[in-house]
Parts: C-alpha cells; sequence; structure tokens
C-alpha cells in the first residue's frame, strides 16, 4: 500500500489540511502546524486539535500517513549559542505541537554550519540538538531530510544523516526523509531505474532502510550534482521518471508518506494519479 499526498496549505487551522489532501485524492499529506516563517505563534486552539483528530478518523488518515514540516528558520546545529538556544526551544514547540495533534513524525532539515564551525561538529551539534527534543517531548520521531547541499547546509551525504544518527541516542525516536530532488541535486543519479536501484542500496548500506519514514517527490530544474534546490513537477525538469517508477513499485516505500512539493499545486491531484497508475504496471 502506498500512501501519496502533497504538502498542503493549513490556512485556517491544522484541520483543514486534512479537506484539501482529500479534495486532491490523497491518502497521505504534509502541512506546517504554525506560520514555517515565524520563530513564535499562538498555541493551537482546543478546537482545531479535536477537528483535526476528529477529521482523521472520518477520511482514516493514521499518523503513519500525515508528514509535519517544521519552520525554515530553525538550526539545530547553529554554531552560535544565542540562536542554536533559539532554534531548539522552536524545534522542541513544533514537536509538542505534534505530540497534540496525535501525529508521530516531524520532518525537518538537519542544520547549517554557517562556515563557522566545522562540519563534524555541527553534525554533533544537530544530534545533541536532538537527543535534548526527544527527552522533552514523547512519542514523536525527528526525521531528517536529506538536503541539496546548498550553501552550508549539511544533510547532503548519506554520511551526515548516518553520522547524526549514531549519535542520537534512543534510535527509534529518529528517521530519514528523502527528497528526490535533493537526493538528484546533491549527485546522486536517479535518472534511470538501473541508477535508482544503485542509489537507494547506497542509501540502505549507508543509513539503513530501517530509518526510511517519508519520501518527498520532487523534480528538479537543476542539472545532477548543481547543488541547488530547484523542484520542478514530476515530469518536467532533468531528473525524468524511472526513479518514480521504481519508488512506486518498490516495497521499501509501502506505508510512509510520499509526498509532493512540485510547484504546480494545481496539477497535484493529476500527479497523485500519475503515480498511482505506475503503480499498477
Amino acid at each position: 500500500m502506498k500512501y501519496i499526498g502533497a504538502h498542503v496549505s493549513a490556512s485556517g487551522g491544522v484541520e483543514n489540511a486534512i479537506l484539501r489532501s482529500v479534495e486532491i485524492g490523497g491518502n497521505a499529506f504534509a502541512l506546517f502546524t504554525k506560520n514555517q516563517r515565524q520563530w513564535k505563534a499562538p498555541p493551537l486552539k482546543a478546537e482545531s486539535i479535536a477537528k483535526f483528530k476528529r477529521f482523521c478518523t472520518a477520511h482514516q488518515f493514521s499518523p503513519e500517513q500525515i508528514l509535519p514540516h517544521d519552520s525554515y528558520l530553525i538550526n539545530l546545529g547553529n554554531p552560535e549559542a544565542e540562536n542554536l538556544a533559539k532554534s531548539r526551544e522552536a524545534f522542541i514547540d513544533e514537536m509538542q505541537r505534534c505530540d497534540q495533534l496525535g501525529l508521530k513524525l516531524l520532518n525537518f532539515h538537519p542544520g547549517s554550519h554557517l562556515n563557522k564551525i566545522s562540519e563534524k561538529a555541527c553534525l554533533a551539534r544537530i544530534a545533541e540538538s536532538l537527543n535534548l527534543a526527544i527527552q522533552a517531548v514523547p512519542n514523536v520521531i525527528a526525521v531528517l531530510e536529506n538536503t541539496a547541499g546548498q550553501g552550508s547546509n549539511l544533510g547532503w551525504r548519506f554520511e551526515h544523516l548516518a553520522e547524526i544518527i549514531e549519535q542520537v541516542e534512543d534510535k527509534s525516536r529518529v528517521g530519514v526523509c528523502l527528497d528526490t530532488c535533493h537526493l538528484f541535486s546533491a549527485g546522486y543519479d536517479i535518472q534511470s531505474y538501473t541508477a535508482s536501484e544503485a542509489t537507494f542500496a547506497e542509501f540502505d548500506k549507508v543509513v539503513g532502510f530501517n530509518y526510511l519514514r517519508g519520501m518527498h517527490l520532487n523534480g528538479s530544474k537543476t542539472p545532477l550534482g548543481s547543488r541547488v534546490d530547484r523542484h520542478d513537477t514530476l515530469r518536467g525538469g532533468t531528473i525524468g521518471t524511472e526513479v518514480f517508477q521504481f519508488i512506486m513499485q518498490s516495497p521499501h516505500f509501502d506505508r510512509i508518506p510520499l509526498i509532493l512539493e512540485t510547484i504546480e499545486p494545481e496539477n497535484w491531484a493529476d500527479e497523485i494519479k500519475f503515480l498511482r497508475d505506475m503503480e499498477l504496471k
């Protein structure tokens, strides 16, 4: 069973994300539980929490089908003490929001060294941040997203993800989300079915499929190894579609949220159908 959906808007209340996912034919979705471009936000309203849980039950969405994303402002590897503390506080708040909603996953970008500390020191700082958050909030799994490697962002190599996981004390509370655009931009070839097979075999060897908790399915506007994060539609851009055929036909990607973040939301329903058709071939 494949869980396919998109990162939908939670405008007007988190419960509305469920209805927007249903409208496009998704049986998975991603959302922001607060404004992703602000440090602080009002607490979730009790009415919104109750509606969210009720709508999930009514439309048969389990926590395993939902992949919330944290604020883009958070940098759990920040080299500056004040900004690191601010990021950790905000991340714990994001985890608490997920727990309030009965969600089990929180997707986030690992962090950036800002050219002020070494990669190794930054990766250790990210792991330390996760240990603090996991101790502070029960139930929620922190899901590391691979990056395109733009600027000083870490997480673009499988080895970065493995090094962070190695230093997380409770490994049942950490996972990985792989973004196809980010993979390709970081230099992992997924342009053909065979190349995709090899890249995901490398992921399994370095990190392990047992940590895979979700996927972002995106085309790329930039070439292989560009280290630039520019999403495209599934059938547009530079990657091609064989990687999506591989994902839809491999059991490794069953029962995890497969989330579109492609650039034309008006075509999400069509892209979901496109993926479903691949699943059947």
